[in-house]
């Protein structure tokens, strides 16, 4: 769509320059801004009401499975980081040390959380005694510092927001089916509620979380082209166990170490609704998580304010009623032309337009920010009309990431076919892998390109020979330049 030609001309196109317009396109619909700290953003009232709603969806969620929220410090004893020696290699880089307390320096210093293994595991010790006391099923909603060299809002900052779930349990198979169970919750809900496909599937252990026994993920496909992994859960074994001592008696009464997982996701789900959704226009919200579901705006010409705005406001008051969130912009300092172009930017998924020629015929204009269709609607049964239409957009948004997904998923045999389809057209690629470490290092090195997934799912049947060796393979599994 050329630039004259959208009702949105502050942002740069998304056709024209993919990262700029990501960042435009959060500055301009105001979901956050840079704080004055390198790396860091300040997440402004409409991208937090963004990831309230997030919350909220997946809050109910995890608490029906059984779960419960607790909070633990921010600060973590450099000791406790430095008992599980792995985990502190792999986070060391990224690692906030505090030195001071006022003006005395401290005996130890302490981490500004990267994740809360060591302090959980050390409370868990204190906690759990006797089979009697598993499972643990505790989830945190916290903000954690990483300092990162390369940042992006949302995607990746120095401070982040996110959940992280800590269970213990008596059995190995337990904490596998935990493990997996956040996974499918994981995957139902960024479907269901973010309107996003991921692929749910095992990481291999070059790319597995530090100190777990295994690492599984869910990954979207952005509409550039890239991967992002959207949640990971984590099968740790009896690695924290052992190391924080986190025993227990068993229906035996002998000791034994528990078995734990550990899980999350972060603010990180609003950068992959933008960039999943968003067009040359701006945010594309699914209703779901939308803070403004519905905007009315009355057409403000001639007598608007004794005849339209009594029926707009009796419309904000039914729709409220209904449980909708709704907005009427009634400000006359502000063109209508204005205000639709301001809410298409925002990603608001339905508009409601009412003027004069409108009430004269019993009718308003519905406006579908999913794929801009105008329906002349009678005001007969409007609300559930309504609500209908609104089912309908947060559908057609998952279609249309599903069917982009699939358009750009490509299955190859040839590593030459492999390069000219990361250079050129992007999207996941699903080979043959061997399962050694050298040969995805060397496709990595090579291409950019890393194993996304090994799926849960097979996608094909029997052995093939690796992408890059040649040698034996059985893993078909997913490769992609990524976030």
């Amino acid at each position: 769509m050329k630039r004259e030609e959208r009702l949105v001309t502050q942002i740069t196109p998304k056709s024209e320059d993919f990262s700029r317009w990501y960042v435009d396109v959060i500055r301009r619909a105001e979901l956050a801004d840079y704080a004055p700290m390198k790396g860091m953003m300040v997440i402004r009232p409409y991208g937090y009401a963004i990831w309230e709603n997030i919350q909220a969806h997946l809050d109910r969620r995890i608490k029906a499975t059984g779960h419960v929220n607790a909070y633990f410090p921010l600060f973590i004893p450099e000791s406790f980081l430095r008992k599980e020696m792995d985990h502190l290699k792999g986070f060391a880089p990224e690692v906030a040390w505090v030195t001071h307390g006022g003006q005395e320096e401290l005996e130890e210093r302490l981490a500004v959380r990267p994740t809360s293994e060591a302090i959980i595991g050390a409370m868990y010790a204190k906690w759990i005694q006797s089979w009697r006391d598993l499972p643990v099923l505790i989830n945190q909603w916290a903000n954690v510092v990483r300092w990162e060299k390369v940042t992006r809002p949302f995607l990746r900052t120095t401070e982040f927001l996110w959940q992280e779930g800590h269970t213990a349990h008596e059995t190995e198979e337990e904490a596998r089916e935990e493990t997996l169970k956040i996974l499918r919750l994981y995957q139902e809900f960024i479907e269901t509620e973010l309107a996003i496909p991921v692929i749910a599937g095992k990481k291999t252990s070059k790319e597995k979380f530090a100190g777990a026994l295994e690492t599984y993920s869910v990954e979207a496909l952005m509409s550039d082209g890239r991967a992002l992994q959207m949640g990971t859960s984590h099968h740790l074994g009896q690695h924290f166990s052992r190391v924080f001592n986190i025993r227990f008696e068993d229906r035996n009464q002998n000791l034994q170490y528990v078995w734990q997982t550990s899980w999350g996701v972060s603010t990180r789900l609003i950068g992959a609704v933008i960039m999943s959704h968003g067009d040359d226009s701006g945010l594309k919200l699914p209703p779901r998580i939308a803070p403004i579901q519905v905007i009315i705006v009355p057409i403000s010409i001639g007598n608007w304010k004794e005849k339209v705005l009594p029926v707009a406001l009796d419309l904000e008051k039914k729709l409220a009623a209904a449980g909708i969130r709704v907005k009427l912009d009634a400000r006359e300092e502000y063109t209508p032309g204005w205000k639709f172009a301001e809410y298409e930017l925002r990603g608001v998924p339905l508009r409601v337009e009412v003027g004069p020629r409108d009430i004269k015929e019993n009718q308003v204009i519905l406006v579908r920010r999913d794929n801009g269709e105008k329906l002349a609607t009678s005001q007969d049964n409007l609300v559930e009309r309504i609500i209908d239409c609104l089912e309908a957009i947060q559908k057609n948004l998952f279609t249309l990431a599903l069917n982009f997904q699939k358009e750009n998923t490509h299955d190859v045999d040839s590593y030459e076919d492999f390069k000219k389809i990361i250079e050129e057209r992007r999207g996941f690629i699903r080979a043959w892998w061997c399962g050694e470490v050298s040969c995805e290092e060397a496709i990595k090195e090579e291409t950019s390109a890393t194993i996304r997934v090994i799926p849960l799912e097979k996608i094909r049947e029997g052995e093939g020979c690796c992408l890059y060796c040649k040698k034996k393979a059985t893993d078909y599994v997913y490769f992609a330049r990524a976030y």
